[in-house]
């Protein structure tokens, strides 16, 4: 079996950017700038942004956190992301999820420029993507896409099954691996708590994509022998990270198998890091 190893490949991918910011940063006078909104103290939230910051760090692009308190009101979160909006330092925005539920987290989603959404998830994104127009994509599911391609591991003409629609992973992810392209043109199935037999759903697949939040719920009986099943999920278990995919029994049966941690948590802030150079470039170069 192929361990399909993120946090590996995250770091190469980073390391290739980090030499395209050497070379422009003393072209445009300065390096890209992300900021990041944190509002509470939700600990998950704090140590995602923590490697945020690390990765921007490699990269050398300049982070801008603003990390605000849990009594943020609606109205000081929205003039803070006006002002990022208008500020010419700043290239990307991220809003880290999720907010208190006091606040509206999609209005403040969509507030965001669509040219500085690092996260893809601006409605204007979201069409382009698919409608098959270039743009700002979803991180979590570009990082999926560039894992496989980086293993040389084609969609193509292949079967694959996404188990999980949420607009953040599977809808977006169903939606790339339909899209033209050797790490694409796959028969997709998107599927959910309401598919009817799911088992057999994901037994029909060359490739299992596993993204509904449930520990281990993808299991061998769900998996043919030689599929690559790559997991997408990260839940909390006894004080351990595991997946949504039972692994270590999978690893006797896939082709190829991403781990959890260390699959695609780490491609997705490469992704993020890839989102926030490419928006330097088209802001800059706007200019």
């Amino acid at each position: 079996m192929i361990l399909l190893d993120g946090k590996a490949t995250a770091k190469s991918i980073r390391s290739e950017l980090a030499t395209q910011v050497a070379e422009l940063t003393p072209k445009f006078g300065r390096a890209p700038g992300l900021a990041v909104i944190l509002v509470g103290d939700d600990p998950a939230s704090q140590v995602y942004v923590r490697n945020k910051e690390r990765a921007c760090a490699e990269v050398g692009i300049a982070s801008f956190p603003h990390r605000l308190p849990a009594a943020t009101t609606q109205e000081e979160l929205e003039a803070l992301i006006a002002a990022l909006n208008a500020d010419d330092t700043v290239d990307g925005i991220l809003l880290q999820l999720p907010v208190p539920v006091c606040l509206d987290s999609r209005r403040c989603l969509e507030l965001i420029h669509p040219d500085k959404d690092v996260d893809g998830f601006h409605p204007r994104n979201m069409g382009r993507l698919a409608q098959g127009l270039p743009g700002l994509q979803p991180c979590t599911p570009a990082g999926v896409i560039e894992l496989l391609r980086r293993y040389d591991l084609p969609t193509q003409g292949k079967t694959a099954v996404v188990v999980g629609r949420s607009n953040i992973v599977g809808r977006p992810l169903s939606i790339m691996l339909s899209q033209p392209g050797r790490f694409g043109d796959a028969t997709v199935t998107l599927c959910h708590s309401r598919t009817p037999d799911l088992p057999a759903k994901c037994r029909e697949a060359d490739f299992v994509f596993a993204a509904i939040g449930k520990p281990r719920f993808v299991t061998c009986d769900m998996v043919k022998d030689g599929a690559v099943v790559v997991d997408i999920g990260i839940n909390r278990v006894d004080q351990c990270l595991v997946g949504d995919c039972d692994f270590k029994p999978l690893c006797a049966h896939a082709a190829a198998m991403t781990p959890v941690p260390g699959g695609i948590g780490p491609m997705t802030i490469a992704m993020l890091m890839k989102n926030a150079v490419q928006a330097y470039r088209k802001h800059v170069g706007a200019k």
